[in-house]
């Protein structure tokens, strides 16, 4: 929880939500529906997938959740804009909102390497809410967004990211040479030294290009979408770290919800108080939705006869070797990643996640 969720924000909530309920009753309900004013948001996710179907069942209660005051018109990934140019859909106001993951946006804005999952970094979802709101990352993001004409409202979480291979990946060593997809940035930067042969593509291009043999592997989402997606028929392996650490390249994968800066300054005061706590439990529904999920797509994989693979510790310990450099030269790509990474920093050596010591990054500066 954010410090800035007082109890005064508590009681408003409940206060809130009461007032919707009167609201629905009411006999009036037909009339202040048609009042109600409809944004159009559009997610990453694909249609049919599960993570899609939670957007959509979000939205599909934001009615009620604002008592009348907005409805969410949900879009897949592609329906309106595509995934590398929705940054711009929104903040031009052909899409009022958007659901996507921030590492689609380093081109654009390359503090972003930071809002998201990155190699060898912060690995439970705890670490991140510590990150934004004990640490005070949200702060920067937020001013960050608005240089670009957004707003950024909260995190979403989702899950590790898996990679799907064609060929059995069973040591750094096997990455060499492979033809793989990767979300670009820090993420394609690190396999690049490790030696793999690395593309960018929207997740909507992942699957043509393992079946047509494009790309030998791929790094997507987690288990139950990449099922949904049929992952598993075109690859044989799915690649993981060690048992300590499942997933080393992005191991909390997070999405985000923002809207066009315009659109979020015209809402009402109570929306704009409203909307950061219906993303931060959507952001718990949406997690514990995909993680049940993923609990009955692993025996379909078995069943399918996909194999997993795990990488060891040593492979982790290498790694890390090869991702802290880049760390450091991404941080100096301009004074919000610099922001940014000093706080990742403090959350990584905090005590009660120790992930780094300070030996780990002598001799580098940011």
């Amino acid at each position: 929880m954010s410090a800035s969720k007082t109890p005064s924000r508590r009681n408003f909530i409940r206060g809130a939500a009461v007032a919707a309920a009167g609201t629905l009753a009411a006999p009036h309900a037909a009339s202040a529906a048609a009042r109600t004013r409809n944004l159009k948001i559009q997610s990453s996710w694909q249609p049919g997938t599960t993570g899609y179907k939670l957007f959509e069942g979000w939205c599909g209660r934001m009615v009620e959740l604002t008592g009348g005051e907005l409805s969410f018109q949900p879009f897949p990934a592609g329906a309106v804009s595509g995934d590398f140019q929705l940054f711009d859909a929104v903040r031009n106001g052909v899409l009022d909102g958007m659901n996507l993951f921030p590492s689609y946006w380093i081109g654009k804005m390359p503090a972003a390497v930071w809002m998201c999952t990155y190699p060898m970094g912060l690995n439970q979802p705890s670490h991140w809410d510590k990150l934004y709101y004990s640490y005070g990352a949200q702060e920067i993001v937020k001013q960050a967004y608005n240089k670009q004409g957004l707003e950024w409202i909260g995190i979403v979480h989702h899950d590790i990211n898996l990679i799907h291979s064609k060929k059995p990946i069973n040591s750094l060593e096997d990455l060499k040479g492979l033809k793989m997809r990767a979300p670009g940035g820090i993420v394609a930067e690190v396999f690049a030294a490790i030696g793999a042969k690395t593309t960018l593509l929207p997740g909507s291009e992942v699957y043509p290009a393992l079946e047509k043999g494009t790309i030998e592997a791929a790094d997507y989402v987690g288990p139950a979408v990449n099922y949904d997606l049929g992952f598993h028929q075109v690859t044989n392996y799915i690649v993981m770290g060690p048992t300590s650490t499942p997933c080393l390249h992005q191991p909390v994968d997070l999405m985000e919800i923002s809207f066009g800066k315009r659109v979020y300054d015209s809402l009402s005061d109570r929306m704009k108080m409203l909307l950061p706590e219906l993303v931060d439990g959507y952001s718990r529904e949406h997690y514990c939705g995909i993680q049940a999920a993923n609990a009955e797509a692993w025996p379909k994989y078995e069943a399918a006869g996909t194999k997993v693979t795990r990488l060891s510790e040593e492979d982790a310990s290498q790694m890390r070797k090869v991702a802290i450099p880049l760390w450091f030269k991404w941080a100096r790509v301009n004074e919000d990643a610099a922001k940014l990474f000093k706080i990742h920093l403090k959350v990584m050596q905090d005590p009660s996640v120790a992930l780094i010591e300070k030996s780990d990054i002598a001799g580098f500066e940011i």
